[in-house]
């Protein structure tokens, strides 16, 4: 076994964190559902090529894999203080132009990878409905067949990005009687009839990502947009959350690497009755925690991405990374803010902001609570 990056793997996250630091270092998100990112930060994103990472050269797009996307993500994440715009590339890359890349026919594929890539058009995810969340397996949004078009009929619930996207990858029931094998993907332009979306949501973080309702009113989709065959829905759902799980959780790994060194350097400038408050073993052996969890991250994730890449199996090890990362996040930016003290609390210094962002990555891409069953079925249980 191998720990260390090749020199391409270095120079490709030392470019890119040298690039998002000095173009893209993120606005301090106001708490408001209607501050999140700007057009030019998305057209940076673009341009510095953070939208089409693992995406075909002959798209537009950088053409890595598992692994060196999610490096390119960590170094994103650790450059950018705004996780929300991380998160909102990240989705649209992994959980939209994955599947189109994967499963989208000739015309169509070729058509929207190139804006995908550079960041032209922006991609939404509309899987979750109000009935159907972890049990992705109860939709209601329907898709009939009427000619050479769907029709489709339903609500989404919670889209990231849906309230800028000019894409919507859905998945809609085609066969009832089908059960899981009964629902089919599309990918939906934004410009079609009967596709109405909502304002941004309210949420506690990641207001760098705007999140929306996206409602499909009797919307005629052509047999084009299909991805796949119909009833692949499932199967490509699944594909695409195995590299969201295994990649877009590198941009945590990068937040709280960046957090640490903001932790470290506060604990030596500090000082309280008369010493640097590192030296006292309530906050170095907290600083400590926080590293071992941070390390442990980031090896689980590679080790899954790894696999990946390799065409193996990668289904538990990305469920191990993702719930080990979203929980490490969580608790090391708790630990952040109690090593900041009153300043953490407070707006300004950005702690709290990274405690909100991290909140919800326990929730998407599958609950803890899944992705522990999904380890405990990989167990043999």
């Amino acid at each position: 076994m191998d720990f260390g990056l090749s020199a391409d793997q270095r120079r490709l996250y030392d470019g890119i964190l040298a690039d998002v630091t000095r173009d893209l270092p993120g606005a301090r998100r106001r708490e408001s559902s209607a501050d999140h990112f700007a057009p030019d930060e998305w057209a940076t994103a673009g341009r510095l090529g953070l939208t089409g990472l693992c995406l075909p050269a002959e798209n537009g797009g950088r053409a890595l894999g598992a692994l060196d996307t999610a490096l390119a993500l960590e170094a994103f994440g650790r450059g950018c203080a705004d996780t929300g715009l991380v998160f909102a590339v990240a989705a649209h890359l992994l959980a939209c132009a994955v599947p189109v890349r994967d499963f989208g026919r000739a015309p169509v594929r070729d058509g929207m990878l190139g804006g995908l890539a550079r960041g032209g058009l922006i991609a939404a995810n509309a899987m979750t409905e109000e009935g159907a969340g972890s049990d992705v397996g109860r939709l209601a949004t329907t898709a009939e067949r009427d000619g050479g078009d769907y029709v489709l009929h339903g609500v989404k619930s919670f889209a990231s990005n849906a309230p800028a996207a000019d894409v919507f990858v859905t998945y809609a029931v085609t066969d009832p009687a089908a059960g899981f094998l009964g629902i089919s993907a599309f990918a939906v332009p934004r410009e079609l009839s009967g596709v109405v979306v909502g304002p941004p949501l309210r949420k506690m973080g990641l207001h760098g990502c705007p999140a929306g309702r996206v409602e499909f009113v009797r919307c005629r989709v052509p047999e084009r947009y299909r991805l796949g065959e119909e009833g692949d829905g499932s199967a490509i759902f699944q594909h695409s959350m195995g590299w969201e799980r295994a990649c877009l959780f590198a941009a945590y790994v990068g937040l709280m690497d960046r957090q640490l060194r903001d932790c470290v350097q506060h604990a030596r400038e500090r000082r309280q009755f008369g010493h640097g408050i590192g030296e006292f073993q309530a906050v170095s052996h907290r600083l400590a925690t926080m590293t071992q969890r941070l390390e442990g991250c980031r090896l689980l994730l590679y080790r899954a991405c790894w696999l990946l890449d390799q065409g193996r199996d990668a289904t538990t090890a990305a469920a191990v990374a993702k719930v080990s990362v979203s929980e490490a996040s969580v608790a090391n930016s708790l630990d952040a803010v109690q090593i900041f003290g009153g300043s953490g609390y407070l707006s300004p210094a950005g702690i709290e902001q990274q405690l909100r962002d991290s909140v919800p990555s326990t929730i998407f891409s599958g609950t803890s609570e899944i992705q522990r069953e999904i380890i405990a079925k990989g167990a043999g249980l």
